[in-house]
């Protein structure tokens, strides 16, 4: 069996690693990718980016280099000490054929003693530096796969009772951050179907099912963050209300929002509550704010509450948005507000 190798920091995955990955597959009866830890270019944690090529590459063998060499460049010992880690943690694997599209192709490949596999070294197929692509992610994005690009973007999702301030907040902060607004699609659905103000258990999944099918479409529109007008929580807690119980499927939906949101804000319920057509009642507001804050409460998510005037929430949102970075701890950002 023969046996082809691909290794990268893969910060973000692109099209680029991708010509070599299927390369290689092509060419190989097993393939093995070796994926650098990489702290000294990217937050991305390399678990994140080998679950990338295991998502979309199921049949290749991942390898971990938690801790590869960081040193780069041509000189003599940093090429062996490349090749010395490369050789150990293969652990005796024989490599038939090395993939690259860099300098470094050559002199691995002589360390594996396997034929070196040059894959477009003057980058006409993908004409953009990895470094580029990782920089300015959303102008290269045609580059990205949706895949990858979504655990680029940090989601920020606003809840609370109805006429708590959540779709202008959203929409506001997307205008200032020059991104997508993801509107709340439960509102839009139960002005068409409701029936004596009223939605069955399988419309109110529906709902949920529809909010993130239209919100994975604007994450690849979205540059660095989406802001995000209600999440499956609240479609649970309406489906509580209405039937006591709620479906397996949007259950799973609400539970998955934990690992789903970066940030969470509930926005309160001290503005003077919009009586519409649609909205049941500055008493049911009420009921609906302490719900949906003991099931954030209840499933352990971190949220920051949004009190005040309007321009005091954007403040305070902002403060925290521009503080928080994606994989990195919340905790540390609210600490050094």
């Amino acid at each position: 069996m023969s046996t082809g190798l691909v290794l990268g920091k893969f910060a973000p995955l692109h099209r680029g690693h991708q010509l070599l990955i299927d390369r290689a597959l092509a060419e190989n009866d097993r393939v093995l990718v070796l994926i650098w830890q990489a702290t000294d270019i990217t937050d991305t944690p390399l678990p994140v980016r080998s679950g990338w090529v295991r998502t979309l590459y199921p049949d290749v063998e991942i390898l971990e280099a938690w801790d590869g060499p960081l040193e780069e460049g041509e000189s003599p010992e940093i090429k062996r000490l490349h090749e010395v880690y490369i050789l150990d943690i293969l652990d005796g694997r024989t490599v038939d054929r090395f993939y690259s599209s860099a300098f470094w192709g050559e002199h691995v490949s002589r360390a594996l003693g396997a034929e070196d596999c040059r894959i477009d070294p003057e980058r006409k197929t993908v004409p953009v530096p990895g470094s580029e692509i990782r920089e300015f992610p959303y102008a290269h994005r045609r580059y990205i796969h949706p895949f990858v690009y979504r655990d680029l973007i940090t989601k920020i999702v606003f809840l609370g009772a109805p006429s708590t301030g959540k779709s202008s907040l959203a929409r506001e902060l997307a205008k200032l951050y020059e991104t997508q607004f993801m509107p709340e699609y439960g509102r839009e659905y139960w002005e068409k179907y409701q029936q004596d103000r009223r939605l069955s258990p399988e419309q109110l999944l529906e709902i949920a099912t529809g909010h993130l099918e239209r919100e994975e479409s604007l994450i690849r529109e979205s540059q660095q963050r989406i802001f995000v007008d209600t999440d499956a929580t609240t479609t649970y807690i309406f489906a509580l209300y209405y039937h006591g119980f709620a479906l397996k499927g949007l259950e799973d939906l609400a539970d998955a929002c934990l690992s789903r949101y970066d940030l969470f804000f509930l926005c309160d319920d001290d503005i003077p509550f919009e009586d519409t057509w649609e909205r049941s009642g500055e008493g049911n507001r009420f009921l609906f704010q302490q719900q949906i804050k003991a099931d954030l409460l209840r499933r352990k998510i971190p949220f920051i509450t949004l009190s005040g005037s309007f321009e005091t929430r954007i403040a305070k949102a902002r403060s925290v948005i521009d503080a928080y970075k994606k994989y990195h701890s919340l905790g540390n950002a609210l600490f050094q507000l």
